[in-house]
């Protein structure tokens, strides 16, 4: 080979040569005897690239499927160009939205078009999906300066992508083509819709839910889940969403351009309150009526537990009755007693992390009149102290007890269920970056994380992210399955808050280094941030729940 180069391919861990300008797939070719199973991706330098990425210097290589978190967005982003070509083809006119992650699924609707989303429409699109896929028809990608891309997307109609890519101000942009159609993505695409063969599509609410290969059994689509509770929370914000003009990252960037800032945060910080009040009037009802002794708030890690509870209990203090309030998390055994993960790394997620025992003896000490000490635990020791705080229900006291097992039944199980009011709370993001790219809550999350974690626990960006596999294998196990038990849902995410944090973010993001394999996550979210226009912190309130994350509460914690 002439112009001889070298990567070294982690799959097998040897060094293997190559020719300046060959694609990902041409190497994985060569290889496909000794890495049989074939690849949907590829981390290169530790950046997630698709297989059609040229090489013309030496790079670390690792060939993905889609079992890896990474293969999996890959081709969940396949499907839905999929079917998106399959939309143009059948409704020419209807407008794709693919809206949100629930059921195991992503729910989409058809708009714009008068067209009803019944069985029938949804059967033929599937059957169009599995068409392509059975032609194994590739994915092109391109990239283009993004003033050819924007009247490529004119002529096909998609006003959402031109609007992301005229507030952005990128000079070039990638997208992709697919018999025909041209699309743009959060993300890398397989090298063909015949990778794509495992997949459903089902009639949901008013649309469709596309449903991936299932995360235990790849060879076979997930099975959707019962989750009404968490539909409705998402439907109210899109509503709301809908009602002052900002669906999506692009009709953001806009409003910041236009100074709307102020309104949007104000808007949205009311939405929290009046949200947060009727939860509380609910709360005071059933406790008038003679239940609701007991408030438990869950939710996964950085969902805004804490500032919801704070400002619950004010809410309560105005229907006359006296919170008072206690966090799981001091009732966590000494580190040593912590049960580990299949990872070996202490699994804070799980239930038995508590001292179940200790907690159900103080709770029932409190429900009997008595007095009891309550625990501080101390992160930095590893261990449950004592400093003389003292909690007793008197005659209008409610108990407002927070943490991630809130709604686990083997909590609580000696309290009759009348006494207990049960609240999930998570960052369902309703903010789209456009159409046919959503915002994923995990992710909202996880950005919440990492500037608290290294704002006020010293934590790198790197360790939390190496972290968040655990903390999601844990809150998939021990949280979600109960989310449906909650009396009441509230969404703790908030339109403007990426765009506040993004410049913090980054900031800490850019610390990741790039011969770790944390990088390549650090590089994702970096690429989602890209997308906002940066909002200034001084607009937010004081009391506002994203204040939890950035600093600058006006509660103690």
């Amino acid at each position: 080979m002439s112009n001889q180069l070298k990567i070294f391919c982690t799959n097998i861990n040897e060094y293997v040569p190559f020719t300046g300008g060959e694609t990902l797939m041409d190497i994985y070719a060569r290889l496909s005897d000794r890495i049989p199973e074939r690849p949907i991706c590829a981390r290169v330098n530790n950046k997630t690239e698709d297989m059609q990425f040229p090489l013309f210097a030496p790079k670390q290589v690792e060939f993905l499927t889609l079992d890896s978190p990474s293969g999996h967005r890959v081709y969940v982003r396949s499907l839905c160009m999929m079917l998106y070509r399959a939309v143009v083809a059948l409704y020419p006119g209807a407008r794709l939205i693919i809206e949100h992650s629930i059921s195991r699924g992503y729910y989409c609707r058809l708009t714009d078009s008068g067209l009803k989303v019944d069985a029938e429409v949804v059967g033929r699109l599937k059957e169009y999906m599995a068409e392509l896929a059975a032609r194994d028809i590739p994915f092109v990608r391109k990239e283009r300066l993004t003033s050819d891309v924007i009247r490529i997307f004119e002529s096909q109609g998609l006003t959402d992508k031109v609007r992301l890519l005229k507030s952005i101000h990128d000079l070039y942009t990638v997208y992709y083509r697919l018999d025909g159609v041209a699309d743009s993505y959060y993300g890398n695409l397989a090298p063909s819709t015949g990778m794509c063969r495992v997949f459903d599509l089902i009639p949901y609410k008013e649309g469709l839910l596309l449903l991936p290969p299932d995360s235990c059994d790849p060879s076979v689509a997930a099975s959707p889940i019962e989750q009404e509770k968490m539909y409705v929370a998402f439907t109210d914000y899109l509503a709301f969403n809908r009602v002052i003009g900002v669906s999506d990252v692009g009709e953001l960037n806009v409003a910041v351009a236009r100074k709307e800032s102020s309104m949007l945060i104000n808007v949205a910080e009311a939405l929290h309150d009046k949200k947060i009040g009727r939860i509380s009037d609910e709360i005071s009802r059933r406790y008038n009526e003679g239940g609701a002794r007991i408030v438990f708030i869950a939710g996964p890690s950085s969902s805004g537990k804490t500032t919801f509870t704070k400002r619950l209990a004010i809410q309560l203090m105005t229907n006359l009755l006296e919170p008072k309030m206690i966090s799981l998390d001091d009732y966590f055994v000494d580190r040593e007693h912590t049960p580990c993960d299949e990872s070996g790394d202490y699994d804070y997620e799980s239930l038995y992390a508590l001292d179940l025992e200790t907690f159900n003896a103080d709770l029932n000490t409190l429900l009997d009149g008595g007095e009891v000490s309550l625990p501080t635990y101390n992160f930095e020791l590893g261990k449950r102290i004592y400093k003389g705080n003292k909690i007793k229900l008197d005659g209008n006291s409610i108990l407002l007890i927070e943490g991630i097992h809130g709604l686990n039944p083997e909590l609580s199980s000696h309290i009759e269920r009348k006494m207990k009011f049960l609240i999930y709370v998570s960052a369902l993001t309703t903010l789209s970056i456009d159409d046919h790219n959503w915002v994923p809550t995990t992710d909202n999350r996880l950005l919440r994380r990492i500037v608290r974690d290294y704002k006020y626990r010293g934590v790198s960006a790197t360790e939390t992210i190496r972290r968040w596999p655990s903390v999601r294998r844990g809150e998939n196990k021990w949280i979600y399955p109960y989310q449906e038990n909650a009396d009441a849902m509230f969404n703790s995410s908030l339109i403007f808050e990426l765009g506040v944090m993004k410049e913090l973010a980054e900031s800490i993001l850019k610390s990741v280094p790039r011969d770790v394999e944390e990088y390549a996550e650090a590089y994702r979210l970096l690429k989602l941030l890209s997308y906002f226009t940066p909002i200034t912190d001084k607009l937010i309130p004081s009391t506002s729940l994203l204040r939890e994350f950035l600093g600058g509460s006006s509660f103690h914690y």
